[in-house]
């Protein structure tokens, strides 16, 4: 019953149905604890799960604990190297990242990265996804170069393994377009994130979360080339599909509100 619970949480999770996942996350934890202890490998699991809900939804703080929680765990369950414990440090450093403790967080992913080179191989998914997180958090700091090399290897080892059109090979696609588009290299990174876009689009779905952030960067990416009422209908669809998605007051519907506003300001400015 707990599993099925948690089983179900995730495929809750990837649908971007973050509300009814974490209920259902925190009901297989709560009965975790109870049946087979606060240290357990499913119970830490189940903490690990909750805490990627909550970080979907904005929840950084308690998300942060819940990853902090998964990590002591794993490391005095499982050991340091074990895959789990190395998941676990991802997880908290991309909690890290989103609340700009970009630092910690590039500690955390150089961590990961070695463990799973180490232990998975250079081609592993989880060690590409290593490569991918530490590429973003060197990009958020400027680190352009290096971030870049880690982006391309990245995206060329998720081609390799995944395929063209697996979710983790598309965000590495955008991840790299959002490099490429912080470099002024703005042909190249809209060509990128249109692929991405549409591709999501098929895939996952118009109002799946990644589809949504797909498209609100794209919209960031035709202001930059001037194309200003293409740029503003784009991120106001984006803005009304977050709200029914994710929610009023979630970061990433508040961040598109908060741009098209910022836009509208702007051209009022301009036209007068």
């Amino acid at each position: 019953m707990l599993e099925a619970l948690d089983l179900l949480g995730q495929v809750l999770y990837y649908q971007g149905l973050y509300v009814k996942a974490e209920r259902l996350h925190r009901r297989a934890l709560r009965g975790r604890e109870k049946v087979l202890g606060a240290e357990h490998p499913d119970t830490l699991t189940s903490v690990s799960n909750l805490g990627l809900v909550l970080e979907s939804q904005g929840k950084y703080e308690e998300a942060e604990a819940m990853h902090r929680r998964d990590l002591r765990g794993s490391e005095k369950v499982l050991g340091a190297e074990h895959p789990d414990t190395l998941t676990s440090v991802s997880n908290l450093g991309l909690v890290l990242e989103s609340q700009g403790k970009y630092e910690e967080a590039e500690a955390m992913h150089r961590r990961d990265l070695a463990g799973s080179e180490k232990v998975l191989g250079a081609e592993h998914p989880d060690t590409l996804t290593s490569v991918s997180n530490l590429g973003s958090v060197l990009s958020r700091q400027g680190k352009y170069e290096e971030a870049e090399v880690m982006h391309w290897r990245a995206l060329r080892g998720r081609e390799k393994v995944l395929g063209t059109e697996h979710p983790d090979t598309l965000t590495g696609m955008a991840n790299l377009a959002s490099l490429l588009w912080h470099q002024s290299l703005w042909e190249e990174a809209e060509r990128l994130e249109m692929q991405v876009s549409e591709t999501r689009k098929r895939v996952l779905g118009e109002k799946h979360p990644d589809t949504l952030m797909a498209m609100h960067n794209l919209a960031f990416m035709l202001k930059s080339e001037g194309r200003g009422k293409e740029a503003n209908s784009l991120m106001g669809r984006c803005h009304e599909l977050r709200k029914g998605v994710l929610g009023r007051y979630h970061p990433d519907t508040e961040s598109s509100l908060g741009t098209l506003e910022e836009w509208r300001i702007e051209d009022t400015e301009i036209e007068a």
